[in-house]
């Protein structure tokens, strides 16, 4: 049975989803969340799935709602639903990758030297590069959307701060996102990536430090993980422990 911190933890993350979408449907078992300035942004066009659902079922709701786009994406917050659809959805062409859902559990004192509130044009050049970088493949407008989606997070929580580790030359090294809910004692840390030229010089430990110190107040602080990734490890080495997991299906 999932702990009643990860069904806070999924609860903190479709609030998030709902909030930063420019259109909400209701859907049997969850919601589509979609916004019309990011048509490619798989993030923020995709079914969100809140309780339990059967595979085929799952698999004909993805075709339906997300007929008019070019993609396919849905998160299955039952751990148990998403583990049986993964046999259907990848003989139906979809990627499958099992998110764990980690919880934050030692001391959050401040850095040194802590990170410093930045904006998108902050992180334009470092996050262009790094998204070259794995996706090599995808068009320059997917790029652009992908950049400039952050903005659409300003939207998904009651506090959103990006937060940034800048190197001797003043550009930005690393970076993430601190949501934070003060009403319901939540918070979230995502996206922290590390520019490609300035990793293994613990520019990561700043952004994760300041992020933590400014959420010591939340009685909850997590972070979502791949599963089969050298990150999950590197969190568990900062006091991170896993809450349960979930389960994402893309298919382009």
């Amino acid at each position: 049975m999932p702990t009643s911190e990860l069904l806070r933890a999924n609860a903190f993350r479709t609030a998030f989803a709902r909030r930063q979408a420019t259109e909400v449907r209701e859907l049997p078992g969850g919601f589509l969340a979609l916004h019309e300035a990011y048509p490619l942004s798989y993030e923020h066009n995709q079914l969100h799935i809140e309780g339990p659902a059967r595979p085929t079922e799952l698999l004909a709701l993805a075709d339906r709602a997300l007929a008019h786009a070019g993609h396919r994406q849905l998160t299955v917050y039952d751990a148990e639903s998403g583990a049986a659809c993964v046999a259907l959805f990848e003989a139906a062409g979809y990627r499958h990758m099992t998110e764990v859902v980690l919880a934050h559990r030692g001391p959050t004192p401040a850095p040194a030297v802590p990170a410093e509130p930045v904006d998108v044009p902050d992180l334009a050049v470092p996050y262009r590069a790094r998204l070259r970088d794995w996706m090599p493949e995808v068009s320059e407008d997917t790029v652009e959307q992908l950049i400039a989606r952050r903005a659409a997070r300003r939207n998904g929580a009651p506090e959103v701060l990006f937060l940034g580790a800048r190197g001797a030359d003043g550009r930005v090294a690393a970076w993430a996102d601190l949501y934070r809910d003060p009403g319901t004692g939540i918070a979230q840390i995502e996206d922290l990536v590390t520019a490609l030229d300035r990793t293994a010089r613990g520019h990561g430990d700043t952004v994760l430090a300041t992020a933590l110190h400014l959420a010591a107040d939340q009685p909850l602080r997590f972070l979502v993980a791949d599963a089969d990734d050298w990150p999950r490890h590197w969190y568990t080495r900062r006091g991170f422990t896993p809450l349960g997991e979930c389960h994402s299906f893309t298919r382009a």
